[in-house]
């Protein structure tokens, strides 16, 4: 107590006063369903609300979230905290569909803009509108069917052959392997030469900053004076995002040097693997050049946005996805079998694969490898990249349970807990099961948006989701033919403070060759 009261402390506590009064006291529309008040959580208290409960470290509000959906189940209930508008948390699939589908209504709003926007600008996780459209036209121009396929049968094979035979070379030296370091170097060598045609790495200066800088953002969402203890707190935050920028605006001038390669030349190139990759490389970059111009700032901002959707997230989800499967053996050993029933009809063994010029990664095609498929989402399930989203009403409407909402009132969804769920899941949500997304003939179950967000849903739906699909069924099904994993920690893993889902301190683990 004589720490909270010293006077150091005083004036923080006499601003967090003065804004409690303001968003509780001065402004607070009336959120109701059929003209009755909706229901709160447990422990909220008097002014703060659930103010204190949004403080608390992100795996203890993972799981105030799971308990409130365990009390509530899918009925809307309303939270209040100091630094947000009036609001709700939805767990009903036919709300979180009401959202998706009225897009102009539901939108990031102010507190969500003015705490990212130091990392991401006007990339498309803040647009609206035409630039909105014009960076989604240029992701849906990169992650076109032959992009794609030049993606499934060169360049991924190529940087995954890599880091499996790093992952050799440590197996033969018996020494300790970050597997999260691994995955984020193949996304990182796939994503800069496809997206951007240069070279980039998991430890690279960029990714360092970049990863610093979306910790300090996401302790915003928390810290209702961040803009005031930055000033004191902040100074390594502003070298990130000095190194951030100078990455960004140089992805955007290697493009416009390199621009010079014309269609005519590329039509003269052969068709050998490198210069189909070649031809492709960079795409992305010279999409949003072309749809937005010579506002470099811009493009910088749009680069760096989509950088992290495709490289960071894919990575993590292959980290929690090893993390559970050195956790369930009866799952890796199920992958196993049906990457060999692959193989073998494909005339190919596992043999092949795993020798040093053996059989490309491309054989493992999602569509052949259905149980590999439900591994990835039910990993995706327990671990979504994103464990909750807010949004901000830009004008009052009322969703489909009748709980009415007036303008700026909040919207706030947990993945988190949704994807826990026992009224969706069955009473084992909590338990890693690969088969709940398999039929009785072992075709996979697809889901709704609304019932499993975690590609969000709509207009807005992710466009990388194909991608992802594509990468991990290769990872997935490649590493473990090809080694077994030991655990190289004690306990529980835990993610870290983050905008997406890193495991923290990565996942160290013991790599032998299988024979």
């Amino acid at each position: 107590m004589t720490v909270l009261l010293d006077g150091k402390s005083l004036p923080w506590l006499a601003l967090g006063l003065v804004f409690v009064i303001y968003y509780l006291l001065l402004r607070a529309p009336s959120i109701h369903r059929n003209g009755t008040p909706l229901r709160k959580p447990p422990n909220t208290l008097p002014l703060v609300g659930n103010g204190l409960l949004f403080l608390q470290d992100r795996q203890k509000l993972f799981s105030w979230f799971v308990k409130c959906e365990r009390q509530f189940g899918l009925e809307t209930f309303q939270i209040t905290v100091p630094t947000l508008h009036p609001g709700v948390v939805i767990n009903d699939p036919k709300n979180l569909d009401y959202v998706f589908k009225n897009e102009g209504t539901f939108a990031k709003g102010d507190f969500v803009k003015q705490r990212s926007w130091d990392l991401f600008g006007n990339g498309i996780i803040n647009a609206d509108g035409e630039l909105w459209k014009a960076q989604r036209k240029a992701g849906t121009h990169f992650l076109n069917a032959a992009n794609l396929r030049v993606l499934t049968d060169i360049a991924l094979p190529r940087y995954l052959t890599r880091s499996i035979d790093y992952l050799r070379v440590q197996a033969r030296s018996g020494e300790i392997v970050d597997l999260q370091f691994v995955f984020h170097e193949i996304t990182s060598m796939l994503m800069g030469k496809m997206a951007y045609d240069m070279e980039m790495h998991a430890d690279d200066e960029f990714t360092v900053a970049f990863d610093y800088a979306s910790g300090a953002v996401t302790a915003r969402f928390q810290n209702p004076l961040w803009f005031i203890t930055e000033n004191f707190t902040g100074s390594r935050f502003r070298r990130s995002l000095a190194v951030i920028r100078k990455f960004g605006l140089g992805i955007v001038n290697n493009a416009v040097d390199g621009h010079h390669k014309t269609t005519g030349a590329l039509t003269q190139l052969d068709d050998s693997d490198g210069n189909r990759l070649d031809e492709v490389s960079g795409s992305l970059i010279h999409s949003l050049l072309a749809a937005l111009g010579s506002q470099h700032k811009l493009v910088a901002d749009a680069a760096l946005t989509y950088l992290t959707a495709g490289r960071d997230t894919t990575a993590q989800l292959l980290t929690w996805c090893f993390y559970l499967l050195m956790r369930n053996d009866f799952a890796i050993s199920k992958i196993r079998e049906e990457a060999e029933a692959l193989l073998k009809t494909e005339g190919l063994d596992s043999q092949q694969l795993r020798s040093e010029s053996g059989t490309s990664s491309a054989v493992f095609a999602s569509a052949s490898l259905p149980y590999t498929m439900a591994v990835f989402y039910e990993t995706l399930r327990l671990y979504p990249p994103i464990p909750f989203e807010i949004r901000e009403c830009e004008q009052a409407t009322t969703l489909p349970d009748g709980t009415f909402l007036p303008k700026k009132a909040v919207v706030v969804w947990s993945l988190w807990a949704m994807n826990r769920s026992r009224i969706t899941w069955g009473e084992d949500a909590d338990i890693f099961k690969p088969e709940r997304w398999l039929t009785e003939n072992g075709k996979l179950i697809t889901k709704s948006s609304s019932e499993f967000p975690v590609f969000y849903g709509g207009q807005r739906i992710c466009l990388g989701k194909r991608m992802a699909e594509v990468i991990a069924t290769q990872v997935i099904a490649a590493m473990a033919l090809t080694f077994d994993f030991t655990p190289a920690y004690d306990g529980e893993r835990i993610s870290k403070i983050s905008l997406t889902l890193p495991m923290k301190d990565g996942l160290p683990c013991y790599v032998n060759n299988r024979t």
